[in-house]
């Protein structure tokens, strides 16, 4: 209950999204405590679950047919370029999610998405942000092509938790990766 006063961006996302891929066949969304879940979701370098082995913890995760699909990262606070960048290349060069929830180790699938979700509610009126936003993201799709790793497509949303079109932004492009 206090992840959901602490977070209210990630509470709604994560409960929008349980409620709108309920009905996809072998989908199974992960959410973490701030999102409404019940654990931690750690990703790791290698099949083995130690703590020198592990990279990151991420905010939500959709599994399709037994793999990573998509990886999500929502920052309500801490929109600064090197939280963004380094939970990108952390969940980028991560290869398995191992938990006790899952009878086997989690591979990534083949194209894994990652979206960020950025919350403007801190953000001043004339802020240049968002146009730093779109830099990023255009820099950053344009340097996954180039890598040999599985996260291949990257996406930022911004808005705030009154924002309407926010979330079902979000879940029309998750929907539409989900298709692939």
């Amino acid at each position: 209950m206090a992840a959901k006063n602490n977070h209210p961006l990630h509470h709604e996302i994560g409960k929008h999204l349980v409620n709108e891929l309920k009905n996809f066949d072998n989908i199974k969304v992960v959410r973490d405590p701030a999102c409404g879940g019940e654990q931690h979701i750690p990703l790791f370098l290698k099949e083995e679950k130690t703590s020198d082995n592990r990279l990151c913890q991420v905010d939500l995760m959709i599994l399709k047919n037994n793999e990573i699909r998509v990886i999500m990262e929502i920052e309500e606070s801490n929109i600064k370029p090197t939280q963004i960048l380094g939970k990108l290349f952390a969940s980028t060069i991560s290869k398995y999610y191992i938990h006790k929830t899952e009878k086997n180790i989690i591979n990534m699938a083949d194209d894994v998405c990652f979206i960020q979700v950025l919350d403007t509610k801190v953000l001043k009126e004339q802020t240049k942000k968002i146009e730093q936003w779109k830099n990023i993201e255009k820099t950053i799709k344009n340097v996954l092509k180039k890598l040999n790793y599985p996260v291949k497509t990257y996406k930022i949303f911004y808005g705030k938790l009154s924002d309407k079109e926010l979330l079902e932004d979000i879940t029309q492009f998750i929907k539409n990766e989900l298709k692939k």
